[in-house]
C-alpha cells in the first residue's frame, strides 16, 4: 500500500470543519460573546495545555480519563490537554484576577476528549461557555440560564425546554450513611437509568446506616420526573429534611423565573454530581441536549479561593450540526484588476461590510461558496453595483 494512501486520514472521531459549516460556528461564536458581553461578562483565553497537576487538581477522576497526556520537551514535566475550560478559568478567577467582588467571565475555544460522551459526537469540541464567581443567591444561577437560553433563541433554535434537579436532595438523603466511593457510583448510576432493582439492592445493604424515612425518599425519586408537579409531589413523598426543602424551594423559585420556555424536573438526575454543588440545568431543542450548566461552589477551593460560582457550558460544533445551515449573506461580484477606481470602489465596500469576490482571469464561470447576486460593473464613468444577470 503506497505511504500516501492514509495519510490523509484523521483520528477516530476527529474531523475537518469545511467552509458552510466553519462559517455558521464562526457566525455563531460572535453572536455568542456578543451577547455574553451585553450582560457583562469578560473573555478570558486559557492555555489549551497546562501543567497536569494544575489542570486536574480537584477535577475528578472522571475527567482525568478525559485528558490526553504528553511529556514537556523543556521541561520534562507532563502537560494536560484540556478537556474542560472552566477549571481553568476558576484558576484564574482565584489567582490572576482575584478580585473580592463579582467576576463574570466568558470563553470559546477547543477542549479536547480522549473518548466522546456519545456515540457519533466529536473528540474535539468547540465549547463556549460563561462563569459568575462571588454571588451565592439564586440570581447567579438564574443569570446563567437566562444567557445560555439567549445564546440559543439567537442561534435559531426553537421549542426550547429546561430540565432542572439539584444534587442536594440526594446527598442530603445520603447524609450519614456510610458509604464507599463504589457503593456511591453505583447509587448514582442505578438513579440515573432508574433501575428500581439495582437500587433496592444496594440501599438495602445500607440498613444500619441509613434511615427508613431516607431509603423511601431515595427510592421515591425514580418517579419524580416531569412538569412543576413533580415539585409539588416531592414535597408530600420525600422526608423534610433541610436540605431537600431548601433544594426544592430553589428549583421552585427558578421555574417561576424562566420565561418563554417549558419547564421539567428530574429529581433523579445526577450528571455531574462530582462536579455541581446545587441546583444543575440542561436545555433542549432540536431533539438535543444543547447546553449544561449549574452551581459549582467548590469548584475554586483547590485554587484557594473557595467562593460562589455558577455557570454553563455548550458544543459549538454539537449546536451547529442540529440546527439548519444558515443563509449567506448577499455578496457581490467583481472583475480582477490594477484599475485604481476599480479597486478604490472595492475597497469601499468592503469597509462598509460587504463581501467583494474578485473573479480571477479565466475563472468567470466558476461557482464558490459566496454565490454572488450582484456584480461591480463600469457605467457612466463609474464603477457601481448592479444585480447580476
Amino acid at each position: 500500500m503506497p505511504a500516501w494512501s492514509s495519510s490523509w486520514q484523521l483520528p477516530d472521531q476527529i474531523a475537518d470543519v469545511l467552509p458552510s459549516e466553519a462559517r455558521h460556528i464562526e457566525e455563531l461564536r460572535r453572536l455568542f460573546l456578543d451577547a455574553a458581553r451585553s450582560y457583562g461578562y469578560e473573555l478570558v483565553m486559557p492555555p489549551l495545555l497546562e501543567h497536569l497537576e494544575s489542570l486536574l487538581t480537584g477535577t475528578g477522576e472522571a475527567l482525568g480519563l478525559q485528558t490526553f497526556k504528553l511529556v514537556d520537551q523543556l521541561s520534562g514535566r507532563t502537560l494536560g490537554l484540556r478537556a474542560d475550560t472552566t477549571p481553568q478559568v476558576a484558576r484564574i478567577d482565584a489567582h490572576l484576577l482575584n478580585r473580592s467582588g463579582v467576576a463574570r467571565l466568558c470563553y470559546c475555544g477547543p477542549v479536547l476528549h480522549t473518548r466522546a460522551d456519545r456515540p457519533h459526537a466529536t473528540r474535539e469540541p468547540l465549547q463556549f461557555g460563561a462563569e459568575i464567581y462571588g454571588h451565592a443567591g439564586l440570581e447567579a444561577d438564574l443569570e446563567t440560564q437566562r444567557l445560555a437560553l439567549d445564546c440559543l433563541k439567537a442561534s435559531g433554535v426553537t421549542d426550547l425546554m429546561v430540565d432542572m434537579a439539584d444534587v442536594r436532595i440526594v446527598s442530603s438523603l445520603l447524609a450519614g450513611a456510610s458509604l464507599g466511593a463504589s457503593t456511591l457510583e453505583r447509587i448514582h448510576a442505578a438513579l440515573a437509568v432508574k433501575d428500581a432493582g439495582e437500587l433496592d439492592a444496594l440501599l438495602a445493604g445500607l440498613h444500619d446506616s441509613l434511615s427508613s424515612e431516607a431509603r423511601e425518599g431515595m427510592k421515591a425519586l425514580l418517579q419524580l420526573y416531569g412538569d412543576e408537579q413533580v415539585l409539588l409531589e416531592a414535597e408530600k413523598v420525600l422526608p423534610r429534611m433541610p436540605g431537600v426543602h431548601e433544594a426544592l424551594k430553589n428549583l421552585k423559585w427558578l421555574a417561576s423565573h424562566v420565561l418563554d420556555v417549558r419547564v421539567s424536573f428530574d429529581l433523579a438526575d445526577l450528571r455531574g454530581y462530582a462536579y455541581y454543588t446545587g441546583t444543575r440545568f440542561a436545555i433542549y431543542g432540536h431533539g438535543a441536549e444543547l447546553a449544561r450548566g449549574g452551581r459549582y461552589d467548590e469548584v475554586g477551593a483547590v485554587f484557594g479561593r473557595n467562593r460562589p460560582a455558577a455557570g454553563f457550558s455548550l458544543d459549538l460544533k454539537e449546536l451547529v450540526s442540529v440546527l439548519p445551515p444558515r443563509p449567506l449573506k448577499a455578496a457581490i461580484c467583481a472583475p480582477w484588476g490594477d484599475d485604481a477606481m476599480l479597486n478604490a470602489a472595492i475597497a469601499r465596500l468592503r469597509a462598509g461590510g460587504e463581501t467583494v469576490t474578485c473573479v480571477l482571469p479565466g475563472h468567470e464561470n466558476e461557482v464558490n461558496e459566496f454565490d454572488c447576486d450582484r456584480e461591480l460593473a463600469f457605467a457612466a464613468g463609474h464603477w457601481v453595483v448592479q444585480a447580476r444577470l
